[in-house]
């Protein structure tokens, strides 16, 4: 039995004798718990039958990971992950954007991503974890763009100033962090750039509505929410069962995360 199956096998034993699973909560639990053991068996066979590489997608063909630092991998192999932002990034090709802020970066996918889908980009890649930051550095040496991805640690508010103007792109994906960062009345320089911001009422209640009051003066705003995972698959993944390949497109999400794409009036 391989170290992962032994820990969700004990997992599952050690839950189902303290929970009461009549209990819509504990079965939630545990159903979750099951669903990742078979999302991460899955990422594990894409890896060995096709490669650690991005198959579908604005990145397609970037190499990858073999593990994630956070949350889900098959869905970003396959190159369904986050699909409902694909139209806006592609968008981001014809807008004249010199650099990239990246807040919350995990392994480097939207970092080294957008390195390569905008060569003339610099991308600033930042998280607080110490693993991510090599993990986003390695990332970047593996698909050539390492001149172009500066990754650094904590990103505060008072750093906007020297990224001001509409040819910067601000995307932030940090589990409700943006409540604390983005406030352009603190912080002017944010009234001037692009954004694009996954929002964690799961973790702050109500931050999406309050963005969306603090950004209407100065940005025009959509609303994008997640959506059901459609797209091309490998052949021998549509021959599993259909709970397989709905798992294989899980991203791990127990709440909606709404995106904010904001342009600067």
């Amino acid at each position: 039995m391989s170290p992962l199956d032994a820990h969700y096998t004990t997992f599952a034993r050690d839950w189902a004798a303290r929970e009461d699973l009549h209990h819509e909560a504990g079965l939630n639990r545990l159903l979750e718990a099951m669903a990742r053991w078979r999302s991460k068996r899955i990422a594990r066979a894409i890896v060995q039958r096709d490669g650690a590489v991005i198959q579908a997608g604005p990145f397609a063909g970037m190499a990858y990971h073999d593990y994630a630092t956070f949350g889900c991998l098959a869905p970003v192999l396959l190159g369904s992950y986050e699909q409902e932002l694909h139209p806006h990034l592609l968008v981001l090709r014809d807008v004249g954007l010199t650099r990239v802020i990246d807040i919350g970066c995990a392994e480097g996918h939207y970092a080294v991503g957008l390195a390569r889908l905008l060569p003339e980009v610099v991308v600033y890649a930042h998280d607080v974890d110490p693993k991510a930051q090599d993990a986003c550095a390695r990332l970047a040496e593996m698909n050539g763009v390492a001149d172009r991805v500066k990754v650094g640690g904590l990103f505060r508010g008072e750093d906007f100033a020297a990224v001001a103007g509409a040819d910067t792109l601000v995307l932030m994906d940090a589990e409700g962090a943006e409540d604390d960062l983005l406030h352009p009345e603190t912080w002017p320089a944010l009234k001037t750039v692009r954004l694009i911001v996954e929002t964690h009422d799961i973790f702050r209640p109500g931050v999406k509505d309050r963005l969306l009051a603090r950004f209407a003066p100065s940005h025009a705003i959509e609303v994008v929410a997640n959506a059901p995972r459609l797209g091309a698959r490998p052949d021998w993944l549509t021959s599993l069962s259909g709970l397989d390949q709905l798992i294989a497109m899980w991203e791990w999400r127990r709440a909606p995360t709404p995106w904010l794409v904001m342009t600067p009036r």
